[in-house]
């Protein structure tokens, strides 16, 4: 079905639909979009266990009736004071999986805090109700947890605490089987009485940081005392006369806008949606920005990020000038984790949200916190280890990241609403789904439903591959093969595109929701 669900109030987004119906719980009780997204992230933490939690980290957008603009808030971690290169000596790399690999303190409950206290109605008491009562009283296991659990199931039996959570008894959960996780539910009824400080400084931090120091681990008090995200501009461009909005570095957004400014050099109302021509013009423009990105994205404390030449229209053109339609461009890669949930609010006054966030790869680091219910993310396995990397690891910085929610604006007011899970497939499934909302005339159901690529790797063995989904027709798929592309036809609805979302906002104000039939997600419209 290519029908978008549209409502005439407010539209919620999300991978899973308790967590989407959990968001316009919040709005039916008077909070705003703020509210609800934070509700839906929270309710993501429990429903979707594997893609995200508490133990990671996020990124946000926001557009505030009352302010008339789009913030951003970076709500990711930095590494300890004591975490260097020195800790894996005769290493080539950081271990991606294991106590080795956390290293970075969790961010997404304090951006929690930072958006209910800046717009925020409700309390944390209330927009937790939803995420405790799942955790508390279970929900039916999920088709995708199941799916990523069978995956990682030898990753689970590693770690004793994970394990008793995840394989209880040993044993897998069925689907639809009523997955409880009291531990995490203890913790969020924690979390709702004493607030942010318990977190990061109070009796959750320290059990935390206990439980993480007798498995081996180097984060501190002080590490977690010290941490604080931040509100900052957002990075902008134009295409096709909308304002497109990302969230800057550390986030891999600006790639998002240097591929859109590269495609606004070309008329795409002369090519086919779906053609050849189509896949190989984006995945091109993509190549070139990832290219770029490989080379500049770090914490920018660190790094001066030349994002003036990256963003300019100029460069761009260049950029473009370098595609040929009979070629295809090989570049490195980045293994870059494929576990994430992005989520939209839009409600009745105005207000928009859009937000991402991520454990890293599935059940993050497959450690979890001794009885907290917390699985910890492994984002910072993505440092390098060389030196002379602009993304060195270093103590107190934040890494490459690949989170990237977006936002466009038609005459100062939120027209777009989008973002998808999926590591190095993040811009290119954003860069699709807008071109087709944007260029095409799509409605987001129609533009996430249809078939998509991804090229590169998320995360594993290098490779230069383009993954198609096999509904693209067997002549396009030649056609890219002839142009160079190393061409892997995948399955109808492939879980490697992600999972995506989006909202679009109409000029008589009706709400237009798309959630990805790849995921368990929905679309919830007042």
């Amino acid at each position: 079905m290519n029908k978008a669900i549209v409502g005439s109030k407010s539209m919620v987004v999300s991978p899973h639909y308790l967590a989407s119906q959990a968001g316009n719980s919040i709005l039916e009780r008077g909070g705003n979009a703020f509210d609800a997204a934070v509700a839906v992230s929270a309710c993501l933490a429990v429903v979707y266990p594997h893609m995200t939690g508490i133990g990671g980290d996020s990124f946000w957008l926001t557009y505030s009736k009352s302010d008339q603009k789009v913030r951003a808030y970076n709500g990711s971690g930095r590494t300890g004071v004591n975490v260097s290169p020195d800790n894996y000596k005769g290493q080539s790399a950081i271990p991606t999986r294991g106590i080795d690999s956390v290293i970075t303190v969790p961010g997404m409950v304090d951006s929690w805090e930072a958006v209910l206290s800046e717009y925020g109605r409700l309390s944390l008491v209330e927009v937790l109700k939803p995420a405790i009562e799942y955790a508390t009283k279970g929900f039916p296991f999920s088709v995708d947890q199941h799916e990523n659990t069978v995956k990682n199931v030898e990753m689970l039996k590693v770690d004793e605490d994970i394990a008793r959570v995840f394989l209880s008894q040993g044993k897998i959960p069925l689907v639809n089987e009523r997955f409880i996780q009291g531990d995490l539910a203890n913790t969020l009824k924690g979390l709702a009485s004493f607030g942010r400080e318990w977190f990061y400084k109070g009796e959750m931090a320290s059990r935390l940081i206990s439980s993480l120091k007798d498995k081996g681990g180097v984060l501190t008090l002080e590490d977690f005392a010290d941490h604080k995200g931040e509100w900052t501009d957002p990075l902008s461009t134009t295409y096709r006369g909308y304002d497109m909005y990302q969230v800057p570095p550390n986030s891999q957004g600006f790639v998002g806008l240097m591929a859109l400014n590269i495609l606004e050099t070309y008329d795409l109302t002369s090519i086919s949606e779906g053609s050849f021509e189509y896949y190989h013009l984006l995945v091109e423009s993509l190549k070139r920005s990832f290219q770029d990105r490989n080379i500049h994205l770090t914490d920018p404390t660190y790094y001066d990020i030349p994002l003036e030449k990256l963003l300019s229209k100029q460069y761009a053109k260049e950029m473009a000038s370098s595609i040929q339609f009979n070629s295809a461009k090989d570049i490195n890669t980045k293994p870059v984790g494929s576990d994430t949930a992005h989520a939209a609010v839009v409600d009745e006054e105005g207000n928009a949200v859009s937000f991402i966030q991520s454990l890293y790869f599935e059940f993050g680091s497959g450690v979890l916190a001794g009885d907290t219910g917390i699985i910890m993310q492994n984002r910072g396995s993505f440092f390098s280890l060389n030196p002379n990397d602009v993304n060195c690891l270093e103590p107190r910085k934040r890494t490459f990241h690949t989170l990237m929610p977006a936002m466009a604006l038609k005459d100062d007011r939120p027209y777009i609403l989008y973002g998808t899970q999926g590591g190095e497939g993040q811009p290119q499934t954003q860069t699709a789904i807008i071109t087709r909302m944007i260029d095409y005339g799509m409605n987001p159901q129609k533009a996430i439903n249809a078939p998509r690529f991804v090229w590169g790797r998320t995360w594993g063995q290098e490779t230069q591959e383009l993954k198609v989904e096999g509904r693209v027709d067997f002549t396009i798929l030649e056609q890219l093969m002839k142009a160079g592309h190393i061409v892997n036809k995948v399955g109808d609805f492939d879980t490697v595109m992600g999972h995506a979302n989006a909202i679009l906002i109409d000029d008589k104000g009706f709400l237009h929701g798309g959630v990805d039939p790849r995921s368990d997600g929905a679309a919830v419209g007042r």
